[in-house]
């Protein structure tokens, strides 16, 4: 999930009062905190969830072998881990036990041992999933990649060899003394893995596509518990899944990453924020930018609508790949009257850290995603009709919801066909919006409703999308919902090539049954 730098804007204008505190639950009343274990209770289940006996026994077999590496419940370590994701619901699930492997042989190690106890599991990387499970394993077994945390550039400086365990923030600043980054993420925390694997948008896909577009070689355990070196030449079926596939063909515990020039890690970036009356002016300035995007492939963009206690704002980020201030392409957004503008030029990792603080911990929080031809009237109704499920909901305690509106430019579309293709299935000449749903909230009670606020947004926008000619299928895996059918959104040959790739590499389909939490090949992790 992404959000964009809002809060931050929220904050300066005074409207929040406490910022990134954890939300205390203690001191609610009796009634409601009944309410809230039964809506916890819902959010936990998950399918295909582990027997106790078969965790019991698998968590016993890698304490043997790895003493000093599984953590168990009522111990100070558990404890750290569990406080450790960024949404209350994810914090919620309690795994039978943790594993934090040091390297790809005890990846292995763990792979073999749920496979003869058939205990569920789930993969952790930074831990920034919206849902619960999706990285944590109600009752079963975690694997912890952040020990996976080495970067070491190659002899010509060509390909980062980057742990699966690292946030974007140690990698960038690990590279930047030499000059260069990596495609990847916007977020400081966010981790390398499930972007990676997810697809990947970054600040520089114009220039060089998203993230997944530029992995050289995946270190990968199998479903067998066998380590390989995926790349185009060696497992060309194998690389191509991995490649948007998500967790399905095994666990990646190395991404060996391309390398760009970024000299002392400078580029240019920051914030803009509106007044709602200006939403007209904001909206045709987007639309122009997507159109006008291969022209300067140096530039990314995001427009955000967000509400706080009745008042919205819009805010757009700006960021552009060189130390260029204030770029032409951005001029229509500069000539708009802003509230606040924290433009300037920034190193790529002080950037993501200002993304990060307005991804606050401590929250609950749903992210759903839609995908559409790019077009004004498209985005004017978008926001309309968040607006309208919003002030539905608007009465939830904390909210904090936002509209977040990007692009599938052209030029990131034609990166997509490097070194083989992706399995995203993206094959139109035509740029598209690219919708996150990103909603904050504070109690439990509220779950069920703003969960179908968010429903009804993409359910809304997308049966308008179709009547007048604008849709597109495919949903984003890293905004998408535990409700929506990611990976069958990629098309059908794509699906069935997926298919085909896990056939052959987990025939017995770990990945797909002992694995539950994030989505799979047949679809969502929980059908709504």
């Amino acid at each position: 999930m992404f959000v964009p730098m809002f809060l931050a804007l929220v904050l300066w204008l005074g409207l929040l009062a406490v910022h990134v505190q954890a939300i205390d639950l203690s001191a609610k009343p009796a009634s409601e905190n009944s309410r809230d274990e039964i809506a916890r209770s819902s959010l936990l289940e998950t399918r295909g969830a582990a027997s106790n006996h078969s965790c019991s026994r698998a968590c016993s077999l890698l304490a043997e072998k790895f003493p000093s590496q599984v953590y168990s419940s009522g111990t100070s370590l558990y404890a750290a881990f569990e406080q450790s994701f960024w949404t209350m619901q994810q914090t919620e699930v309690q795994p039978h036990c943790i594993f934090r492997p040091g390297d790809a042989t005890d990846v292995s190690a763990a792979i073999r041992t749920v496979r003869q106890t058939q205990c569920t599991f789930a993969v952790r990387s930074g831990g920034h999933a919206a849902f619960a499970g999706a990285s944590n394993a109600h009752n079963g077994l975690t694997i912890d990649l952040r020990g996976l945390n080495k970067v070491k550039l190659s002899d010509d400086d060509t390909i980062a060899h980057v742990g699966t365990g690292n946030t974007w923030y140690d990698v960038y600043t690990a590279l930047q003394p030499s000059n260069l980054t990596v495609i990847g993420g916007r977020v400081a925390a966010i981790g390398v893995g499930g972007l990676t694997t997810g697809g990947g948008i970054s600040f520089f896909s114009g220039l060089h596509g998203w993230a997944c577009d530029n992995v050289r070689n995946y270190e990968v355990v199998t479903a067998s518990g066998d380590i390989l070196q995926v790349n185009i030449s060696s497992y060309p079926d194998l690389y191509f899944a991995l490649r948007g596939g998500g967790p399905n063909f095994g666990i990646v515990t190395r991404f060996d990453l391309f390398t760009y020039s970024l000299p002392q890690g400078l580029m240019w970036g920051g914030s803009l924020v509106y007044l709602m009356n200006y939403s007209s002016s904001i909206l045709t300035a987007f639309t122009e930018f997507g159109v006008n995007a291969p022209s300067d492939p140096n530039a990314a963009l995001i427009v955000a609508y967000a509400y706080y206690k009745g008042q919205y704002l819009v805010t757009a980020d700006l960021e552009y790949a060189k130390p260029l201030v204030d770029p032409a392409i951005f001029h229509d957004f500069k000539a708009v009257p802003s509230l606040q503008d924290t433009t300037g030029i920034k190193t790529l990792a002080d950037i993501t850290i200002e993304f990060n603080q307005s991804n606050p911990s401590g929250f609950r929080v749903t992210s759903w995603t839609a995908t559409y031809q790019l077009n004004y009237t498209m985005a004017s109704y978008i926001v309309d009709i968040f607006i309208e499920e919003t002030n539905v909901v608007a009465n939830a305690t904390g909210i904090l919801p936002a509209c977040i509106l990007q692009f599938i430019t052209i030029n990131q579309l034609s990166h997509m066909s490097k070194y083989g293709g992706n399995a995203l299935g993206l094959s139109t000449n035509e740029p598209l919006i690219l919708l996150e749903l990103a909603y904050m909230w504070k109690s439990a009670a509220d779950d069920e409703r703003i969960l179908q606020a968010c429903k009804n947004i993409v359910e809304r926008t997308v049966t308008m999308s179709r009547e007048w000619g604008l849709t597109e299928e495919y949903l984003y895996m890293n905004y998408a919902s535990q409700f929506q059918d990611v990976v069958p959104s990629y098309g059908k040959e794509n699906h069935e090539r997926l298919f085909e790739v896990a056939r052959k590499y987990d025939p017995e389909g770990v990945f797909q049954k002992l694995q539950p939490g994030y989505f799979k090949l047949n679809g969502s992790p929980k059908r709504r």
